[in-house]
């Protein structure tokens, strides 16, 4: 991977407040030639610095009104556990996002359901049915008080990404 500049760390960190901004925006707000733009963020891309660019919903307008936390502790500690474990996670839609710890739980899922039923479905009739899984602990958001996708790109030396 080649080495960051601080232009490129700042076309990075306008690109995460809108990655459909125009490059001639980009080139005015960053005093670089649309084509330089162009250029910078086609290397960025393959270079693997950006992964993507999300779309996000608005989960409640598409009546997913509950979401969720679940920790997760399998039954055992074996890779084939893990591997069952993470490809029913891949199978279920509602869980949006999925981490393993370091900790009591093996797993945390972030999860969307329509409501406290299907919740309720998920993690009794699949998560708690499932062989391989030994406990499950599920928190309820209430509200949302932030969800950045953004990283903290602000003080980040150049010389030393």
């Amino acid at each position: 991977m080649a080495h960051l500049d601080s232009k490129d760390i700042q076309l990075l960190a306008l690109l995460q407040q809108d990655s459909q901004v125009s490059a001639i925006e980009l080139s005015d707000r960053l005093g670089m030639s649309a084509s330089q733009i162009g250029r910078r963020r086609q290397k960025l891309e393959a270079d693997g610095y950006i992964d993507g660019y999300p779309c996000r919903l608005n989960a409640q307008m598409l009546g997913l009104n509950v979401q969720a936390f679940i920790q997760v502790e399998t039954a055992s500690q074996t890779n084939q556990t893990h591997a069952a474990i993470q490809n029913l996670t891949r199978s279920l839609p509602e869980v949006v996002a999925a981490w393993t710890l370091t900790g009591e739980a093996d797993y945390i899922f972030r999860v969307y359901c329509q409501n406290l039923a299907g919740l309720n479905h998920l993690i009794q009739n699949i998560l708690l049915a499932h062989p391989l899984i030994g406990r499950v602990q599920s928190q309820i958001v209430m509200d949302q008080v932030k969800d950045e996708t953004a990283l903290p790109l602000e003080g980040l030396s150049p010389a030393a990404i």
